[in-house]
Parts: C-alpha cells; structure tokens; sequence
C-alpha cells in the first residue's frame, strides 16, 4: 500500500515539472547556504589557526605602550637591555627571550633591490619563533657581540635578491650597512593578519643597534615558555615584574602589553566560529522560506486536484491513504532540494575556498542536518496542506470546478 502511495506521489510530481523545480527552489537554495557558509566558515578557522600555530608555540609577546580607544597618544617609554636580562633571571619557565628592534630598509645586491624589514634579533628569536633555518647557520657568539656583520635572509627576501642562487657567502646591503649572508629561513608564508613573514631580514641585535637603529632601546621582547608551563602564568609574572621596573603605582594603568598567543588564538578561532555560526543560522532562514513555497505550492495543487481526491475517497480511498500521498509528494520535494542543495552547497564552498586560499573543511554534522531539516521542512510544511486534502468533503469534491 505505501508503495502504491509512493508510486501516486512520484506521478503527480513528474505531471508537472516545472512547478516541481520551482516548489524545490527554495530549499535547494537555504540548504545550499547553508552547507556553504558553515563549509567556508570551517575552512578560515581552521586557516586562522595555522597561522597563529606559524608564529610559534606558547609565545608571549611584551610591547611599550597601551592600544585602543581612549589611550594616549603620547610617545610610549621603550624596553633596555636590563629589561630583558630582568626577565630573563628572574621569571620561571622560559625557553627563550629575544629582544627585537626592527625598522624598514632597502636591501640591495648587485643590480637587485627590495624594500623589507630588518629585525636585530638574538639567536633566541628562532627558538621562540619555532623557526627553523632552510639552508645557512645561525649567528656566532662573536656576531652576537656585535664584531661581525652577518645576516639571515627570509625566503621572499632571497628570491627577489638572488632567484634560484644560493645567497650564502655573498655581500649585500642592508640600508647603509654592508653585511655577509650566512642562511636562509624556512619558508612560513603570511601571518594572520595577511603579512609575508617571509619578507625580512634578521642581523644580530648589537649590529643594528649601533649601525642601523642608532638607539639602545628595544621595540619588543619575544617570549617562549617551555613545554608544560602555563602562558597566563608567565603572563601575570612579567606584568608584575615590568610594572615594578617601570615603577607604574597600585591603580594606575600599565604603559605596556604583554599579549598572549594562545588567548590570541582562543580570541581569533572563537569569533571565527562565532561569526559561521552567524552566516549558517542566516542562511538557514531561507530554508524556512522554502518550507513555506512547498506549503504554497501544495495548497494549490490540493486545489487543482479537488476532483481527483473527491473520485479517491469516493470509491473508497481512506482519509490516511490521500494525507501519505500529499504528505509524500511534499517530503519527496524537499529531501530531492536537499540532495541537490548540499551537492550545490559543496561546490560552490570549494570554489569559494579555492579563491580564498584556504582549507576545504567540510562537516558531516551539518550536512546530515541540513538533509533532514529539508526532509523535516517538507513534512511539517507539507502536512497542512495534505490534511486540508484529506478532509475534504467527497461530494463537493466532485462538485467542483
């Protein structure tokens, strides 16, 4: 008997084609959204978190000044030298600090030049960066001393310098400064915030503090705590220990960061998932709108049928037997919608995250509930108009024109 019914349903969808596409219309478009909003939604998230775990492990990032609305403008007090050696005797559970200073220089070999970033770092700066050297070394103590000149190239810096040659050994130009090449950074592509990491130049610090920067200060201290040991511990440990240093009284506000990447991350992957969160409930709106177009739909075929369903129930069709085969016909709808929906949806994630340069992240959670949702939308959409067939009068069914 259900067969039978099946059978009937499936006829009546094929009499009329093109009112069957356009009644699916609306859930193949909300199931579409959906899967492709969450989809893209999933792939920047994930994308976000890759480049955050690029920066390093357990890093903590230490900034002169205060950020945002309402701060003063006011030229903020830089870090010494005995900041970072303060730091670095007197907080438990580092792996690595590196104090950095850095600034934009063009960088010239023979007749090639580029603009990049020049950072005076410490050997300590690839510990805590997580940044291993793809060809070269790393400095030597005298270079740390500040009585050689040497740099390390990042991958963008040496192709546009010396294309496929190997740079080591050579003489370039960093500003005015002429330094030796000892090695090559592993390529670690964009940041985040969408800047090539790749682009900079790393000298030890002593050298660009006497030849490049011309100043003692430091912009920035990089921090690396070892494996095991909390970040928000280390955090509140240097807070405490730079506002006794700066002499920064009970109640007044720090005039420095310490920023923690792994609350940074938390922060970033949380509004990420927030925001498709956001786009898949809007998306799923339209899904509703489609609910409502079967119902339409359903409530004029009902009417264009009234004769049929009068002769059914007159020859001796039950009430249940014609409500299954509307309520069939409109289940059939939007399970097909959904089908073509989340194979819509797919598609057009995956063209999206190609474009974007990020993963394709898919969630079998959200399809599986895209597809019963569309099958849900059409029973619970299509029941009225199936019960309104079912309890019509056969008499005037027959009757009517």
């Amino acid at each position: 008997m259900f067969l039978e019914t099946v059978k009937l349903a499936l006829r009546a969808i094929s009499r009329n084609l093109l009112r069957s596409f356009l009644t699916v219309l609306g859930v193949v478009i909300g199931v579409a959204a959906v899967i492709a909003m969450v989809t893209i939604g999933n792939g920047t998230t994930a994308q976000v978190t890759a480049d955050i775990s690029k920066l390093g492990t357990n890093m903590l990032f230490v900034r002169p000044g205060q950020f945002g609305p309402r701060r003063t403008a006011t030229e903020p007090k830089r870090f010494t030298e005995r900041d970072v050696e303060a730091i670095r005797t007197q907080i438990n559970g580092l792996r690595a600090v590196s104090p950095v200073s850095q600034s934009t220089a063009v960088i010239i070999y023979g007749g090639q030049n580029h603009s990049s970033t020049v950072a005076g770092v410490t050997n300590d700066y690839l510990i805590a960066q997580s940044w291993n050297l793809a060809s070269g070394r790393s400095f030597l103590a005298s270079e740390e001393r500040g009585g050689q000149t040497a740099c390390i190239l990042g991958e963008t810096v040496r192709q546009e310098l010396f294309g496929a040659a190997r740079p080591e050994g050579q003489l370039i130009r960093v500003g005015k400064l002429s330094c030796s090449v000892i090695g090559v950074l592993e390529k670690k592509g964009q940041s985040g915030m969408g800047n090539d990491q790749d682009d900079t130049v790393l000298v030890p610090l002593r050298v660009y503090q006497r030849r490049i920067g011309g100043t003692t200060d430091i912009s920035t201290i990089m921090l690396s705590a070892r494996d095991g040991i909390s970040t928000a511990k280390v955090q509140s440990d240097v807070t405490a220990l730079l506002r006794e240093r700066r002499k920064i009284g009970l109640g007044r506000e720090d005039d420095f960061n310490v920023n923690d990447m792994t609350q940074m991350a938390a922060t970033l992957t949380g509004t990420t998932t927030l925001l498709t969160g956001l786009l898949g409930a809007v998306a799923a709106v339209s899904l509703l709108v489609g609910g409502i177009g079967i119902m339409n739909i359903m409530l004029v075929s009902v009417t264009e049928r009234t004769r049929e369903i009068g002769t059914r129930l007159a020859i001796g069709a039950l009430e249940g037997q014609v409500l299954m085969q509307f309520l069939v016909e409109a289940v059939t709808l939007s399970i097909f919608g959904g089908v073509v929906g989340i194979l819509l949806g797919l598609g057009l994630a995956y063209s999206v995250v190609s474009l974007l340069g990020v993963p394709f992240v898919t969630s079998p959670t959200i399809i599986a509930v895209a597809f019963f949702f569309s099958a849900a939308i059409g029973m619970i959409f299509g029941y009225f108009p199936a019960r309104r067939a079912a309890q019509l009068n056969p008499i005037e069914a027959l009757r009517h024109e």
